[in-house]
Protein backbone atom coordinates (compact mmCIF):
# COMPACT_ATOMS: atom_id res chain seq x y z
CA UNK A 1 0.00 0.00 0.00
CA UNK A 2 1.35 3.78 -0.98
CA UNK A 3 1.79 6.51 1.84
CA UNK A 4 -1.82 8.01 2.48
CA UNK A 5 -1.32 12.01 1.44
CA UNK A 6 -1.91 14.16 3.88
CA UNK A 7 -2.04 11.92 6.69
CA UNK A 8 -1.61 12.66 10.39
CA UNK A 9 1.40 10.25 10.44
CA UNK A 10 3.45 10.85 7.50
CA UNK A 11 7.17 11.65 8.18
CA UNK A 12 6.38 14.59 6.89
CA UNK A 13 3.46 16.13 9.22
CA UNK A 14 6.09 14.52 11.70
CA UNK A 15 8.83 16.35 10.96
CA UNK A 16 6.46 19.77 10.44
CA UNK A 17 5.15 19.20 14.39
CA UNK A 18 8.90 18.51 15.50
CA UNK A 19 9.84 22.04 13.55
CA UNK A 20 6.80 23.47 15.28
CA UNK A 21 7.99 23.17 18.60
CA UNK A 22 11.17 24.46 18.52
CA UNK A 23 12.20 28.51 18.38
CA UNK A 24 12.49 30.53 14.86
CA UNK A 25 13.35 33.69 13.56
CA UNK A 26 12.03 36.73 14.89
CA UNK A 27 11.44 38.23 11.92
CA UNK A 28 8.72 35.59 11.02
CA UNK A 29 6.97 36.15 14.58
CA UNK A 30 3.38 37.66 14.91
CA UNK A 31 2.92 39.08 18.10
CA UNK A 32 -0.74 40.88 17.72
CA UNK A 33 -1.85 37.02 16.61
CA UNK A 34 1.04 35.43 18.74
CA UNK A 35 1.47 33.20 15.74
CA UNK A 36 5.04 31.60 15.01
CA UNK A 37 6.02 30.96 11.25
CA UNK A 38 9.03 28.81 9.97
CA UNK A 39 9.90 30.77 6.65
CA UNK A 40 8.82 33.97 5.02
CA UNK A 41 6.40 32.17 3.04
CA UNK A 42 4.91 30.87 5.46
CA UNK A 43 4.99 34.33 7.27
CA UNK A 44 3.59 36.21 3.69
CA UNK A 45 0.08 34.09 3.64
CA UNK A 46 -0.58 34.75 7.80
CA UNK A 47 0.10 38.98 7.01
CA UNK A 48 -2.82 38.23 4.05
CA UNK A 49 -4.78 36.41 6.33
CA UNK A 50 -8.65 37.73 7.38
CA UNK A 51 -7.69 36.35 10.98
CA UNK A 52 -4.53 38.95 10.82
CA UNK A 53 -6.86 41.35 8.96
CA UNK A 54 -9.09 41.74 12.14
CA UNK A 55 -6.11 41.97 14.41
CA UNK A 56 -5.00 44.75 12.51
CA UNK A 57 -7.82 46.70 12.78
CA UNK A 58 -8.11 46.57 16.07
CA UNK A 59 -4.26 47.53 16.85
CA UNK A 60 -5.01 50.34 14.98
CA UNK A 61 -7.80 51.34 16.81
CA UNK A 62 -5.67 52.20 19.90
CA UNK A 63 -1.84 51.63 19.18
CA UNK A 64 -0.29 52.60 22.00
CA UNK A 65 -2.60 50.89 24.63
CA UNK A 66 -0.89 47.80 23.15
CA UNK A 67 2.39 48.47 22.96
CA UNK A 68 1.83 49.52 26.16
CA UNK A 69 0.62 46.22 27.34
CA UNK A 70 3.12 44.63 25.72
CA UNK A 71 6.02 46.40 27.21
CA UNK A 72 4.48 46.27 30.17
CA UNK A 73 4.02 42.32 30.06
CA UNK A 74 7.87 42.25 28.27
CA UNK A 75 8.98 43.65 31.84
CA UNK A 76 7.25 42.55 34.40
CA UNK A 77 8.22 38.60 32.56
CA UNK A 78 11.62 39.84 32.60
CA UNK A 79 12.03 41.13 36.28
CA UNK A 80 10.07 37.58 37.36
CA UNK A 81 12.91 35.49 35.54
CA UNK A 82 15.55 37.53 37.22
CA UNK A 83 14.36 37.45 40.81
CA UNK A 84 13.17 34.11 40.42
CA UNK A 85 16.66 32.52 38.81
CA UNK A 86 18.75 34.89 40.05
CA UNK A 87 17.56 36.64 43.47
CA UNK A 88 19.45 39.84 43.94
CA UNK A 89 22.81 38.70 42.08
CA UNK A 90 25.07 40.64 40.05
CA UNK A 91 24.38 39.13 36.48
CA UNK A 92 25.04 40.10 32.89
CA UNK A 93 21.85 40.98 31.01
CA UNK A 94 22.30 39.12 28.52
CA UNK A 95 22.33 36.04 29.90
CA UNK A 96 19.09 36.32 31.44
CA UNK A 97 17.55 37.70 27.90
CA UNK A 98 18.89 34.43 26.85
CA UNK A 99 16.91 33.03 29.34
CA UNK A 100 13.59 34.90 28.71
CA UNK A 101 13.59 34.13 24.85
CA UNK A 102 13.86 30.34 25.51
CA UNK A 103 10.39 30.38 26.24
CA UNK A 104 8.51 30.06 22.72
CA UNK A 105 5.44 32.36 23.82
CA UNK A 106 7.34 35.33 25.30
CA UNK A 107 6.31 38.47 24.43
CA UNK A 108 9.01 39.59 21.82
CA UNK A 109 10.93 43.11 22.09
CA UNK A 110 10.27 43.79 18.56
CA UNK A 111 6.56 44.65 19.67
CA UNK A 112 7.79 46.97 22.75
CA UNK A 113 8.68 50.79 23.43
CA UNK A 114 12.29 49.25 23.10
CA UNK A 115 14.52 48.65 20.08
CA UNK A 116 17.23 47.50 22.07
CA UNK A 117 18.33 45.29 25.25
CA UNK A 118 20.82 48.00 25.97
CA UNK A 119 17.97 50.60 26.17
CA UNK A 120 15.74 48.47 27.88
CA UNK A 121 18.38 47.72 30.38
CA UNK A 122 19.02 51.54 31.13
CA UNK A 123 15.52 51.83 31.74
CA UNK A 124 15.27 49.32 34.80
CA UNK A 125 18.28 51.47 35.97
CA UNK A 126 16.14 54.88 35.55
CA UNK A 127 13.25 53.37 37.38
CA UNK A 128 14.87 52.17 40.06
CA UNK A 129 14.13 48.27 39.41
CA UNK A 130 17.39 47.00 39.37
CA UNK A 131 21.41 47.90 40.00
CA UNK A 132 22.62 48.19 36.57
CA UNK A 133 26.43 48.93 35.72
CA UNK A 134 28.38 48.81 32.04
CA UNK A 135 31.59 46.89 31.59
CA UNK A 136 33.75 45.98 29.23
CA UNK A 137 31.93 42.62 28.97
CA UNK A 138 28.19 44.33 28.74
CA UNK A 139 25.66 45.80 30.87
CA UNK A 140 24.91 43.98 34.23
CA UNK A 141 21.93 44.23 36.29
CA UNK A 142 20.99 43.35 39.78
CA UNK A 143 17.27 42.70 41.06
CA UNK A 144 16.40 44.80 43.70
CA UNK A 145 13.94 43.04 46.01
CA UNK A 146 10.86 45.74 46.79
CA UNK A 147 8.68 43.20 48.20
CA UNK A 148 6.77 44.13 51.18
CA UNK A 149 7.41 40.88 53.20
CA UNK A 150 11.20 41.25 52.48
CA UNK A 151 10.93 45.05 53.61
CA UNK A 152 9.23 43.74 56.69
CA UNK A 153 11.61 40.76 57.19
CA UNK A 154 14.56 43.70 57.22
CA UNK A 155 12.80 45.93 59.38
CA UNK A 156 12.44 43.76 61.80
CA UNK A 157 16.02 42.54 62.36
CA UNK A 158 17.38 46.19 62.26
CA UNK A 159 14.93 46.40 65.22
CA UNK A 160 15.40 43.32 66.54
CA UNK A 161 19.34 44.16 66.32
CA UNK A 162 19.12 47.87 67.74
CA UNK A 163 16.87 46.41 70.62
CA UNK A 164 19.23 43.59 71.91
CA UNK A 165 22.54 46.19 71.53
CA UNK A 166 20.34 48.35 73.98
CA UNK A 167 19.33 45.59 76.28
CA UNK A 168 23.38 44.86 76.17
CA UNK A 169 24.22 48.21 77.02
CA UNK A 170 21.75 48.30 79.83
CA UNK A 171 23.01 44.86 81.65
CA UNK A 172 26.37 46.03 81.43
CA UNK A 173 25.62 49.18 83.21
CA UNK A 174 23.76 47.66 85.49
CA UNK A 175 26.72 45.57 86.30
CA UNK A 176 28.69 48.00 86.57
CA UNK A 177 26.71 49.48 89.08
CA UNK A 178 26.53 46.74 91.34
CA UNK A 179 30.10 46.22 91.26
CA UNK A 180 30.44 49.93 92.41
CA UNK A 181 28.26 49.08 95.52
CA UNK A 182 29.61 45.85 96.33
CA UNK A 183 32.73 47.80 96.52
CA UNK A 184 31.48 50.65 98.87
CA UNK A 185 30.27 48.24 101.63
CA UNK A 186 33.57 45.85 101.82
CA UNK A 187 35.08 49.39 101.55
CA UNK A 188 32.99 50.46 105.20
CA UNK A 189 31.97 46.48 106.20
CA UNK A 190 34.31 43.99 107.73
CA UNK A 191 35.68 41.36 105.95
CA UNK A 192 34.26 37.81 106.80
CA UNK A 193 36.89 35.24 107.51
CA UNK A 194 36.83 32.06 107.20
CA UNK A 195 37.73 29.27 109.75
CA UNK A 196 38.25 26.06 109.45
CA UNK A 197 35.75 23.75 111.33
CA UNK A 198 37.36 21.97 114.47
CA UNK A 199 35.56 19.70 116.99
CA UNK A 200 36.74 20.42 120.46
CA UNK A 201 35.61 16.95 121.55
CA UNK A 202 35.21 14.02 119.60
CA UNK A 203 32.25 12.51 121.62
CA UNK A 204 30.37 15.58 121.19
CA UNK A 205 27.67 15.10 118.18
CA UNK A 206 26.79 17.80 115.67
CA UNK A 207 22.97 18.80 116.03
CA UNK A 208 20.73 21.28 113.49
CA UNK A 209 17.84 22.74 114.21
CA UNK A 210 14.90 23.86 111.76
CA UNK A 211 12.62 25.05 114.16
CA UNK A 212 12.90 28.20 112.81
CA UNK A 213 12.39 27.16 108.91
CA UNK A 214 9.53 24.98 109.62
CA UNK A 215 7.84 28.57 111.45
CA UNK A 216 8.86 30.82 108.77
CA UNK A 217 6.73 28.34 105.83
CA UNK A 218 3.87 28.36 108.60
CA UNK A 219 3.62 32.36 108.14
CA UNK A 220 3.90 32.26 104.33
CA UNK A 221 0.95 29.56 103.95
CA UNK A 222 -1.47 31.60 106.37
CA UNK A 223 -3.78 33.37 103.76
CA UNK A 224 -6.41 36.53 105.13
CA UNK A 225 -9.67 35.85 105.43
CA UNK A 226 -11.55 38.43 106.78
CA UNK A 227 -12.40 40.06 103.05
CA UNK A 228 -13.26 36.88 101.99
CA UNK A 229 -16.91 37.32 101.58
CA UNK A 230 -17.19 40.67 100.91
CA UNK A 231 -18.32 42.18 97.33
CA UNK A 232 -16.87 44.49 95.64
CA UNK A 233 -19.98 45.56 93.66
CA UNK A 234 -22.37 48.35 95.61
CA UNK A 235 -25.66 48.33 95.47
CA UNK A 236 -27.12 51.95 94.90
CA UNK A 237 -29.22 53.27 97.52
CA UNK A 238 -32.33 54.79 97.24
CA UNK A 239 -32.70 58.11 95.76
CA UNK A 240 -29.41 57.95 94.14
CA UNK A 241 -29.03 58.42 90.97
CA UNK A 242 -27.57 55.96 88.07
CA UNK A 243 -24.09 56.68 86.09
CA UNK A 244 -25.69 57.36 83.38
CA UNK A 245 -28.33 60.10 84.10
CA UNK A 246 -24.88 61.77 86.41
CA UNK A 247 -23.07 62.20 83.34
CA UNK A 248 -26.35 63.97 81.24
CA UNK A 249 -27.06 60.91 78.96
CA UNK A 250 -30.96 60.98 77.95
CA UNK A 251 -32.17 57.90 76.10
CA UNK A 252 -33.72 58.82 72.83
CA UNK A 253 -36.99 56.78 72.57
CA UNK A 254 -37.10 54.28 69.89
CA UNK A 255 -39.45 54.77 66.43
CA UNK A 256 -42.66 52.47 66.47
CA UNK A 257 -42.04 49.66 64.09
CA UNK A 258 -37.90 50.34 63.46
CA UNK A 259 -36.07 47.30 63.88
CA UNK A 260 -32.85 47.79 66.01
CA UNK A 261 -29.78 46.03 64.07
CA UNK A 262 -28.40 42.92 66.04
CA UNK A 263 -24.66 42.81 66.85
CA UNK A 264 -24.59 39.65 64.60
CA UNK A 265 -26.16 41.67 61.65
CA UNK A 266 -23.81 44.57 61.80
CA UNK A 267 -20.70 42.20 61.83
CA UNK A 268 -22.22 40.28 58.95
CA UNK A 269 -22.82 43.73 57.19
CA UNK A 270 -19.36 44.87 57.66
CA UNK A 271 -17.83 41.95 56.04
CA UNK A 272 -20.11 42.02 53.09
CA UNK A 273 -18.47 45.49 52.62
CA UNK A 274 -15.33 44.52 53.13
CA UNK A 275 -15.55 41.30 50.73
CA UNK A 276 -16.89 43.69 48.13
CA UNK A 277 -14.13 46.24 48.31
CA UNK A 278 -11.63 43.11 47.93
CA UNK A 279 -13.50 41.67 45.11
CA UNK A 280 -14.37 44.43 43.03
CA UNK A 281 -11.79 45.23 40.12
CA UNK A 282 -12.11 46.85 36.78
CA UNK A 283 -11.99 43.62 34.96
CA UNK A 284 -14.75 40.71 34.80
CA UNK A 285 -13.65 37.93 32.27
CA UNK A 286 -13.78 34.66 33.32
CA UNK A 287 -13.21 31.52 31.55
CA UNK A 288 -16.51 29.63 30.11
CA UNK A 289 -18.96 32.14 30.44
CA UNK A 290 -21.25 33.60 27.29
CA UNK A 291 -20.52 37.14 26.32
CA UNK A 292 -22.16 39.08 23.69
CA UNK A 293 -19.80 41.25 20.83
CA UNK A 294 -20.97 45.02 20.97
CA UNK A 295 -18.62 46.46 18.37
CA UNK A 296 -18.42 46.63 14.67
CA UNK A 297 -14.76 47.00 13.98
CA UNK A 298 -14.88 42.69 13.72
CA UNK A 299 -17.49 42.87 10.93
CA UNK A 300 -21.27 42.87 10.93
CA UNK A 301 -21.19 39.53 10.90
CA UNK A 302 -20.02 39.11 14.52
CA UNK A 303 -22.45 42.17 15.42
CA UNK A 304 -24.16 41.64 18.52
CA UNK A 305 -23.66 37.75 18.10
CA UNK A 306 -23.16 35.19 20.94
CA UNK A 307 -19.78 33.48 22.63
CA UNK A 308 -18.18 31.85 25.17
CA UNK A 309 -14.97 33.14 26.30
CA UNK A 310 -12.55 30.14 25.85
CA UNK A 311 -9.49 31.66 27.87
CA UNK A 312 -8.69 34.63 29.34
CA UNK A 313 -5.04 36.72 28.46
CA UNK A 314 -3.96 38.98 30.81
CA UNK A 315 -7.24 39.97 33.04
CA UNK A 316 -8.71 41.95 30.45
CA UNK A 317 -8.00 40.30 27.47
CA UNK A 318 -9.40 37.04 25.98
CA UNK A 319 -9.94 34.24 23.30
CA UNK A 320 -13.38 33.60 22.08
CA UNK A 321 -15.26 30.63 19.99
CA UNK A 322 -18.85 32.22 18.29
CA UNK A 323 -21.12 30.05 19.27
CA UNK A 324 -22.81 29.89 15.43
CA UNK A 325 -19.94 29.76 13.19
CA UNK A 326 -17.05 28.77 15.78
CA UNK A 327 -14.69 31.17 14.38
CA UNK A 328 -12.20 31.82 17.15
CA UNK A 329 -11.06 35.44 17.62
CA UNK A 330 -9.09 37.46 20.00
CA UNK A 331 -10.91 40.67 21.27
CA UNK A 332 -10.47 42.90 24.67
CA UNK A 333 -13.38 43.57 27.37
CA UNK A 334 -14.45 46.91 26.04
CA UNK A 335 -15.51 44.79 23.15
CA UNK A 336 -17.55 42.62 25.10
CA UNK A 337 -20.90 42.24 27.46
CA UNK A 338 -22.18 40.04 29.71
CA UNK A 339 -25.35 37.43 28.82
CA UNK A 340 -28.39 37.45 31.16
CA UNK A 341 -29.97 34.15 30.59
CA UNK A 342 -33.68 32.66 31.07
CA UNK A 343 -34.90 32.31 34.93
CA UNK A 344 -33.48 29.45 36.59
CA UNK A 345 -30.60 28.86 34.23
CA UNK A 346 -26.80 28.62 35.92
CA UNK A 347 -24.87 31.64 35.86
CA UNK A 348 -21.08 32.86 36.90
CA UNK A 349 -20.97 35.85 39.13
CA UNK A 350 -17.96 37.87 37.45
CA UNK A 351 -17.21 40.70 39.94
CA UNK A 352 -17.81 42.07 42.92
CA UNK A 353 -18.24 40.24 46.84
CA UNK A 354 -18.96 36.76 45.75
CA UNK A 355 -16.87 36.83 42.33
CA UNK A 356 -16.11 33.53 40.92
CA UNK A 357 -19.33 31.84 42.42
CA UNK A 358 -21.53 29.92 40.24
CA UNK A 359 -25.07 30.83 40.85
CA UNK A 360 -29.06 30.20 40.16
CA UNK A 361 -31.06 32.93 38.26
CA UNK A 362 -33.92 33.68 40.98
CA UNK A 363 -35.63 36.68 39.42
CA UNK A 364 -35.20 39.91 37.56
CA UNK A 365 -35.73 43.58 37.70
CA UNK A 366 -35.82 45.25 34.80
CA UNK A 367 -36.79 48.34 35.64
CA UNK A 368 -33.73 49.08 38.13
CA UNK A 369 -31.19 46.57 35.93
CA UNK A 370 -30.48 43.96 38.36
CA UNK A 371 -31.58 40.46 39.30
CA UNK A 372 -31.32 38.11 42.16
CA UNK A 373 -29.36 34.88 42.25
CA UNK A 374 -28.67 32.14 44.76
CA UNK A 375 -25.26 30.40 45.54
CA UNK A 376 -25.49 26.96 43.77
CA UNK A 377 -22.47 25.21 45.65
CA UNK A 378 -19.71 25.35 48.11
CA UNK A 379 -19.78 26.57 51.43
CA UNK A 380 -22.31 29.27 50.57
CA UNK A 381 -24.83 26.86 49.03
CA UNK A 382 -28.19 28.56 49.48
CA UNK A 383 -27.29 32.04 50.20
CA UNK A 384 -29.57 34.94 48.17
CA UNK A 385 -27.90 37.90 46.60
CA UNK A 386 -30.37 40.52 45.52
CA UNK A 387 -30.29 43.54 43.59
CA UNK A 388 -26.75 42.43 41.94
CA UNK A 389 -26.20 44.03 38.44
CA UNK A 390 -26.39 43.07 35.49
CA UNK A 391 -22.67 43.13 34.51
CA UNK A 392 -21.69 41.57 37.39
CA UNK A 393 -22.92 38.24 36.45
CA UNK A 394 -22.85 36.28 32.84
CA UNK A 395 -24.52 33.20 31.54
CA UNK A 396 -22.54 30.01 31.77
CA UNK A 397 -21.99 28.33 28.44
CA UNK A 398 -22.94 24.19 28.34
CA UNK A 399 -21.94 22.78 25.23
CA UNK A 400 -25.26 21.43 23.61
Amino acid sequence: MGKEKGGFLTPKAIANRIKSKGLQKLRWYCQMCQKQCRDENGFKCHMTSESHQRQLLLFAENPDKYIDDFSEQFADEYLELLSRRFNTKRVHANIVYQEYIAFREHVHMNSTQWETLTEFVKWLGREGKCVVDETEKGWFVAYIDRNPETIRRQEQAKAKEKMDLTDEERTSKFIQQQIERAAEKDSSAKQTEFTELKRESEEEKVTMSLSGLVKKKEEKVKVSTDNLFTSDTAVPKKGESTASSASGEISKPKVAGQKRKSALDEIMEFEEQKKEKMNRKDYWLHEGIVVKVITKKLGDKYYKKKAFVKEVIGQYKAIIKMIDSSDKMKVDQTHLETVIPAIGKTVVIVNGAYRGYEAVLESINEKKFCCNVSIKSGPLKGRMIEKIKYEDVSKMYQPS
